[in-house]
């Protein structure tokens, strides 16, 4: 079974790969320097410093692995480059009301991108999921934990080509 691909932004992309350079280039050896000092000080199994130092190590290096392989699994996608802005797709900031008329904006991006409180979901949470391929005025009917609901696409934006915003 292929797995699906890892569609993300290009500044997505970037601030994963200044995670694993920042990791690589100075915790990692900062960690490797402590754990190197630590253990020139002698007994090992109740040196607290050689111990959080080898755990550091090892969250450290589980990072970089997770990081190369999403990073490797990317597919940047340009939102700007959209051809269909009428209609919604990986990239577009969607403005939707309930059926109290309570409106939400939200920005479907990549899993590793996605930030729910300043708007930008993953393209596969349940919310993208009922609202890619909508277009404006259409209405969409989305399962949450609490049950169903129902929103109204009310406006479509994606960046513009220029790079200039919305």
């Amino acid at each position: 079974m292929t797995a699906p691909p890892n569609y993300i932004t290009a500044a997505g992309f970037a601030a994963l790969k200044a995670e694993y350079e920042r990791l690589f280039a100075t915790d990692r050896p900062e960690i490797v320097e402590t754990i190197a000092w630590a253990a020139a000080n002698g007994d090992r199994s109740e040196n607290g410093d050689y111990i959080y130092g080898r755990k550091k190590l090892r969250e450290i290096d589980r990072r970089l692995g997770f990081l190369s392989r999403r990073m490797k699994a990317a597919q940047i996608i340009d939102p700007a480059q959209q051809e269909d802005r009428g209609q919604v797709r990986f990239g577009a900031t969607v403005e939707i009301a309930d059926e109290e008329n309570a409106r939400l904006t939200v920005t479907l991006v990549g899993e590793d991108e996605a930030d729910a409180g300043a708007g930008r979901i993953s393209w596969r949470s349940p919310l993208a999921n009922a609202l890619k391929g909508a277009r404006v005025g259409d209405v969409r009917t989305v399962r949450l934990p609490a049950g169903e609901r129902e929103y109204e696409v009310v406006a479509i934006r994606y960046p513009s080509p220029t790079g200039r915003g919305l």
